[in-house]
């Protein structure tokens, strides 16, 4: 009689691998329809009423499992490499691997995941920093467990095989501008590729409605919502500063990086912050020069990179669980960048 894997039986249901194993030995964390299903497959599959023991089973249980954190603009600032860090440190606390996968920023037609990816290896991934529509689309293929830290904004959340987390920004945004508002500005401007990221474009909404709140129309000279790379921010809020028919009394960034040039770029110049104008960021990330002062959202890294780890051992404990969506509230940071 041919000798199945584990592997074989979760490709045919399309479940991990870790699923069939705790059917397998009689283990928790499975819902009995799922139990079913997976008998069911082994039936399927031509082996005898009580032949299980005909199924190849993990080399040994002392085996370390294993997952990845898959990126595909890889960052050494300190801000990302505190969240692998709090990955690292909580996979290991529990004897799990933690692999670091960097693929592209973007891809051609015909790529193909590396085979670490695809080997049926690995036990779950975790995907940030991946912001290409069609690789994000081959990572949500991958049969298994998965957890987003955000996607691409024309990228819906309702096609995802996995968990997604967020960073809440509407509200966030909105309490920054109605505190501008309040100290009595009334031209404000936007800053930030909203369509580069789901979070970007929900700060961008949390602008428009707090606008739409007090008032006061959207004017979309005001905005710069275009493309924008790490290497391209300065001359592009340079020219759209310049292009501006006079200087606004205030400007939300859509991150820290984006407020910083705007600030250099504002000194420069001869402006003063926040006499002149008002300037805010967004994820409290003090690498940056000219954003100590900065008016910002706190986005804590050790809180952050514990939540994912933790999510994603959930989703590979129940992987026959509906998937979800999980939004983080940060805090609003007011300093002297707007308060006059």
């Amino acid at each position: 009689m041919k000798r199945a894997k584990i592997q074989d039986i979760a490709d045919l249901l399309n479940i991990s691998r870790v699923t069939v194993w705790k059917v397998l030995n009689n283990k928790e964390g499975v819902s009995e329809e799922m139990r079913q299903k997976v008998l069911q497959g082994i039936a399927q599959m031509d082996f005898q009423p009580n032949g299980y023991d005909a199924i190849s089973l993990p080399p040994t249980p002392q085996k370390q499992m294993l997952v990845s954190v898959v990126i595909s603009r890889p960052e050494s600032s300190t801000f990302w490499v505190r969240i692998i860090h709090q990955l690292a440190e909580e996979f290991s606390s529990r004897g799990i691997g933690l692999m670091y996968t960097n693929l592209p920023s973007e891809i051609s037609e015909g790529y193909v995941l590396p085979q670490s990816l695809t080997d049926g290896h690995l036990h779950g991934i975790i995907v940030m920093n991946v912001y290409d529509l069609n690789l994000l689309k081959l990572l949500n293929e991958l049969p298994i467990p998965k957890v987003f830290l955000d996607t691409v904004s024309n990228m819906s959340i309702d096609i995802l095989k996995g968990d997604i987390l967020l960073l809440e920004g509407r509200n966030s945004i909105s309490k920054i501008i109605h505190s501008m508002i309040q100290s009595g500005c009334k031209k404000i401007g936007f800053i930030g590729d909203i369509h580069y990221a789901r979070t970007n474009m929900e700060r961008y909404e949390g602008y428009v409605k707090a606008l739409n709140d007090h008032g006061i129309e959207l004017n979309p000279e005001y905005c710069y919502t275009g493309s924008m790379t790490l290497d391209t921010y300065s001359e592009i809020i340079e020219n759209f500063i310049t292009g501006l028919p006079f200087m606004l009394d205030a400007f939300v960034c859509v991150n820290d990086h984006a407020a910083s040039m705007l600030l250099q770029y504002l000194q420069n110049n001869g402006y003063q912050v926040p006499q002149d104008v008002m300037v805010s960021g967004y994820d409290d990330n003090n690498e940056f020069s000219y954003t100590k002062e900065l008016t910002t959202v706190h986005v804590d890294n050790q809180l952050l990179g514990n939540r994912l780890a933790k999510q994603l051992l959930y989703r590979m404990e129940h992987p026959e669980y509906p998937y979800e969506i999980i939004c983080i509230r940060p805090t609003v940071v007011f300093r002297t960048s707007t308060n006059r």
